[in-house]
C-alpha cells in the first residue's frame, strides 16, 4: 500500500494528534497530492492486473481531487477501466438526475470525464422503496466484500465530524443503512436546496465499519470552517459525538489539511506549547492575546509568574518583564481602534490604521453578493460615506440563486398583472416574466433555472442592494453591479475564476483608481463564492500594481458571514455605538428576499443580521475583556499587503 506517499512528500510529523495529520499550503496542492496517490495505485494494480476499489466522497472537499484526475487523464493518460468505485452516501429520497443527486455529482465531476466502466460506478439508490432498503445495503457491503474490500477510502468531514453520512452517536461498527441527517448537516446544507423546508431528512450511507475496513484512508478537509471540528477529531478523545475520530484507530489513515484547517491544531495554532520558537512580534501578541482570554485577565494584569505557568517563560526571558511586554502589546491593539476608517484628517497618523491624506479618499467596496458589503462592514460602510468620502460599491454577482422561487414567481405576477391592468404592451414581459412564472410553477427537482428566471431573481437582489446603497447615501451612479461570469451557471457549483472575471475587476479598479479598497475575506470555504470572488480581487490588484494610483491604494479584508478574524489578526478596528448597530439593522432589512430565509451555515438557527449584530458586538466585548474601551460594537479588518 502507498501509505507513506504522502507523508513522506509533505515532511509528515505527528504531535498531538493522535492520527497521521498533514498540511499543505492550499487545497489545490493538497488536491494534487492525493490525485497522484490514487493514480499510483491505479496504475500499480493494472500493473498487477488486478481492479482498484475506490470509496468515494462528495461534497466540497473532493471537487478539485476530481478535477486533477480528469487532468492526469485527459494529459497523461491515466486509465481508470480497471477502477471499481462505491460512493459513500445518497440522499433519501433523491432522483438521479436532481441537481442535488449524487449520482449527478458524480457523473458531472468525473465519470463523464474518464474512461471508468458504466458498470463499475456504484453510488446508493435514493429511489428505493423503504422496505427495499436494508436489502439493498447487504448488497452494496457485499459486493466491496466480493472485490476484496475498499483499497483507498477518500472521505471529508461534517461540521459536527460525521464522516459519509454517519452522524453523531453512530456506532464504529455501524454498518451501511437508512439514517436521519442531523439538524446541523440540515442547515448546512440548506443553502445547496434553498431552504431548510426543502432539505431532505434522511440518507442512505456506507457505515463506519467498512469506512474502517478500508486498507487505506484519506480524509480531506479545507477552510476555517473545518478547522475546530479537525482539532476535536484529532487532538480529542475517540467518541460517537465525533464519528472521524474513530480514523485514529485506523492503522493506515491520514487527515489531508490545508492551511486553514489546520489552524486550529496545537502545533499550528500556540507552537510555543509544542517546542522552542523563535519569538516574532506576531507570535508575541498572539501568545500574549490568547494568555489573557484564556486566564479572563486584561492584559495589563498579567504577571511573570502567568507566563511562566502557562508555556511562555521563553519569552519571559526574552522580552521581559511582563509589565514591559504586556505595555508593549497593549498599546499595539489600543492603535487598531479607530473612528475614521478612511483616515482622520490633518491628524497625526503615525499609530493610526489608516493615512489621514487625502482628506476625502476614493473607496472601492467589493461585495461577493449583493448584502455582503452591509452584513460585513455596514458601519464602516456608512461611516466612509458620513465622513464625506467617494464611495463606489462593487458587486461582484448576481446573488441570484439565494432567492427563493416563490420569491420570484411574486416579484413576476406582479410585473405581469401590473401590464395586464394598465393594458401596457410589453415585449419584455411577455417573453421573460410570464415564461419566468410557467417554468417555475412547474419546475422539477432536477431542473436548474432558466435565464429568465436567473434574471428575475438578479433583478430582485440588484434592488435591494440599490436600496441599501442609497439608505446609505451612495447615489446611482457609484454603485456597480459587476455580475461576474464564474457565478452565472445557475446552479450551486461555480466556475473556478477565470481570465474574463479578473478583467471586469481590474477595469472597476481602473475606473475609480481608488485609495482604499474593501474586499470579503473569509477563508471558511476555498471553493465558496465569497473566496473566488477574492482570487479576482487578488489577481486584478496584482496586475495592476505598477499602475502609478496603485501606490496609494491600500486593500482592507472584512469577514464574510460567517466568522470573524481572529483578535490577534485585527489591524483595525472600526466601534459602533447603539445608536449606529440600529441603523446598520435597518439597512440589512433592505434585503428582504434574504430574510426569514438562508439561515447561517452550520447549526446557528439566526438570520444573518443576527449574526452579524452578535458577531460585532463579540468582538468589542473582547476589546472590554483585555481592558480597553468599551463599545457596543466593532467591525474589524485586516491590511493584506500586494
Amino acid at each position: 500500500m502507498l501509505k507513506s506517499s504522502i507523508d513522506k512528500a509533505t515532511g509528515f510529523e505527528k504531535r498531538f494528534e493522535n492520527i497521521g495529520t498533514v498540511v499543505f499550503e492550499n487545497s489545490t496542492a493538497a488536491s494534487k497530492a492525493v490525485a497522484k496517490e490514487i493514480a499510483d495505485l491505479i496504475r500499480v494494480k493494472q500493473a498487477q492486473k488486478q481492479p482498484c476499489i475506490l470509496g468515494l466522497a462528495t461534497g466540497s472537499s473532493p471537487k478539485g481531487l476530481y478535477a486533477e484526475l480528469v487532468r492526469l487523464h485527459k494529459e497523461e493518460g491515466l486509465s481508470f477501466k480497471n477502477v471499481v468505485s462505491f460512493n459513500l452516501d445518497e440522499y433519501y429520497p433523491m432522483e438521479p438526475d436532481s441537481v442535488n443527486s449524487y449520482v449527478r455529482f458524480m457523473k458531472e465531476l468525473l465519470f463523464n470525464h474518464v474512461d471508468i466502466l458504466p458498470e463499475n460506478c456504484h453510488v446508493p439508490d435514493g429511489l428505493l422503496s423503504k422496505e427495499n432498503i436494508a436489502d439493498y445495503c447487504e448488497q452494496y457491503e457485499a459486493k466491496i466484500e466480493a472485490l476484496g474490500g475498499i483499497d483507498l477510502q477518500i472521505l471529508g468531514i461534517g461540521g459536527n465530524g460525521h464522516i459519509g453520512f454517519n452522524e453523531s452517536g453512530s456506532l464504529k461498527n455501524s454498518k451501511t443503512r437508512l439514517v436521519a441527517l442531523d439538524h446541523i448537516t440540515r442547515v448546512a446544507a440548506s443553502g445547496d436546496f434553498l431552504g431548510l423546508e426543502n432539505t431532505p431528512r434522511t440518507a442512505i450511507t456506507l457505515g463506519v465499519k467498512k469506512i474502517m475496513e478500508a486498507k487505506r484512508v484519506i480524509l480531506m478537509a479545507w477552510g476555517e470552517g473545518k478547522s475546530n471540528i479537525i482539532k476535536a477529531s484529532t487532538e480529542g478523545e475517540e467518541t460517537s459525538s465525533v464519528p472521524a475520530s474513530y480514523l485514529q484507530e485506523h492503522n493506515n489513515a491520514t487527515f489531508v489539511l490545508d492551511k486553514e484547517a489546520a489552524s486550529k491544531l496545537t502545533r499550528i495554532n500556540t507552537p510555543w506549547l509544542v517546542e522552542k520558537i523563535v519569538w516574532t512580534d506576531k507570535l508575541i501578541r498572539k501568545a500574549v492575546l490568547s494568555l489573557a482570554l484564556n486566564l479572563k485577565k486584561p492584559i495589563l494584569m498579567l504577571t511573570d509568574a502567568d507566563y511562566i505557568e502557562n508555556g511562555m517563560s521563553d519569552l519571559l526571558a526574552d522580552s521581559g518583564p511582563a509589565y514591559n511586554i504586556n505595555i508593549k502589546i497593549f498599546n499595539k491593539l489600543q492603535n487598531t481602534i479607530t473612528g475614521w476608517p478612511g483616515g482622520k484628517p490633518d491628524a497625526d497618523d503615525t499609530k493610526r490604521p489608516e493615512r489621514a491624506e487625502p482628506a476625502r479618499k476614493r473607496i472601492l467596496i467589493f461585495s461577493p453578493h449583493p448584502d455582503d458589503d452591509i452584513i460585513s462592514m455596514g458601519g464602516t460602510f456608512k461611516r466612509l460615506q458620513e465622513q464625506g468620502h467617494e464611495v463606489h460599491v462593487g458587486y461582484q454577482t448576481s446573488g441570484n440563486i439565494a432567492v427563493a422561487d416563490d420569491e420570484a414567481i411574486r416579484f413576476a405576477s406582479f410585473v405581469c398583472d401590473y401590464n395586464d391592468k394598465f393594458g401596457i404592451k410589453n415585449d419584455e414581459a411577455e417573453t421573460i416574466y410570464k415564461k419566468a412564472v410557467e417554468f417555475l410553477k412547474n419546475k422539477k427537482s432536477s431542473e436548474i433555472d432558466i435565464s429568465e428566471v436567473r434574471h428575475i431573481k438578479g433583478l430582485i437582489r440588484k434592488g435591494e442592494a440599490r436600496a441599501t446603497c442609497h439608505f446609505v447615501g451612495v447615489p446611482n451612479e457609484q454603485i456597480h453591479f459587476m455580475e461576474l461570469p464564474f457565478y452565472e451557471t445557475g446552479t450551486i457549483e461555480k466556475n473556478p475564476v477565470g481570465e474574463a472575471d479578473i478583467k471586469i475587476t481590474k477595469d472597476l479598479i481602473e475606473k475609480i483608481k481608488p485609495h482604499q479598497i474593501y474586499a470579503a475575506g473569509d477563508l471558511a470555504d476555498p471553493h465558496g463564492t465569497h473566496k473566488v470572488c477574492l482570487d479576482a480581487v487578488f489577481a486584478a490588484v496584482k496586475e495592476l500594481k505598477p499602475k502609478k494610483f496603485m501606490k496609494d491604494c491600500w486593500v482592507w479584508l472584512y469577514r464574510g458571514a460567517w466568522q470573524e478574524w481572529g483578535i490577534d489578526e485585527i489591524e483595525m478596528a472600526v466601534p459602533m455605538g447603539p445608536d449606529q448597530v440600529l441603523e446598520k439593522r435597518k439597512s440589512i432589512f433592505k434585503h428582504q428576499s434574504q430574510k426569514d430565509g438562508m439561515v447561517f451555515q452550520g447549526a446557528d438557527s439566526r438570520e444573518f443580521w443576527q449574526r452579524a449584530e452578535d458577531r460585532n458586538k463579540e468582538t468589542a466585548d473582547l476589546y472590554d475583556e483585555l481592558g480597553l474601551s468599551h463599545y457596543a460594537a466593532m467591525e474589524a479588518f485586516v491590511r493584506w499587503e500586494y
